[in-house]
């Protein structure tokens, strides 16, 4: 069983049985959890949030049940177009066999990875809890430095490590800008949460389709070569 199917397995598994999404992929792209997600919402749920978990920071996304009308009717277009999801089987929006997004899926997919992407950013960049262990890695440093008398190695250290952090902080602040561009484009609004993070919340979608053009049905991947877009019932973006 591919990657891919595998995914598609452990989504299809949990929305069949929970109220409530958690994708936990340690080495997957962002890209992934983007077409996931879309796949999740096709069925009835939307995304909600990320957290970075553990030492290593694995990325959690979470995604609930929308009991919007519109999130009911979506779904009960795709599981009527789509009757047995899963792999090496069609899912609503990509190419059979793979998280490859369709065309018509293309543009919501990637909406969906930059709130992903802009919202994991966020979480990394704990600018407090940054610049305290860049400057006191410095400080601290300096200190072994001035006791030990160890200068040649543990002054540049001293410098190195707060300018690391920092750096770190000032790329992390730039990607969230590009992101934050993108998705105002897109038609996203900026609103913060009960911890005052700034987060970007999609605009409305209608009942059927998608807000950024008419519902197209998922293509199927050939067995050989390039895929071609043969699509599948009338499934229903968001």
């Amino acid at each position: 069983m591919s990657i891919a199917a595998r995914h598609i397995t452990a989504l299809m598994r949990q929305i069949a049985t929970r109220d409530a999404i958690e994708l936990v992929h340690p080495f997957a792209e962002f890209q992934t959890f983007g077409a996931l997600a879309y796949i999740a919402e096709c069925y009835g749920f939307r995304y909600e949030s990320v957290r970075l978990v553990g030492k290593h920071r694995i990325l959690h996304v979470h995604l609930v049940r929308d009991l919007d009308p519109s999130a009911r009717q979506r779904a009960a277009a795709n599981s009527a177009a789509f009757p047995d999801p899963g792999p090496d089987r069609p899912v609503p929006g990509m190419y059979l066999g793979s998280l490859t997004p369709v065309p018509e899926a293309q543009a919501d997919v990637e909406l969906i990875t930059a709130l992903i992407r802009y919202d994991a950013f966020a979480a990394a960049a704990n600018r407090r809890q940054l610049q305290f262990i860049g400057w006191g890695s410095g400080a601290l440093f300096l200190l072994m430095a001035v006791l030990t008398g160890v200068y040649a190695v543990l002054l540049p250290l001293a410098v190195l490590m707060p300018a690391f952090l920092l750096g770190a902080l000032r790329v992390n602040t730039m990607r969230r800008a590009k992101l934050a561009r993108q998705l105002t484009a897109a038609g996203c609004t900026p609103v913060r949460d009960g911890a005052g993070v700034e987060r970007y919340v999609r605009p409305t979608p209608s009942p059927f389709g998608t807000p950024y053009g008419p519902p197209q049905g998922p293509a199927q991947a050939t067995p050989y070569g390039t895929p071609q877009g043969t699509p599948y019932g009338t499934p229903q973006g968001f």
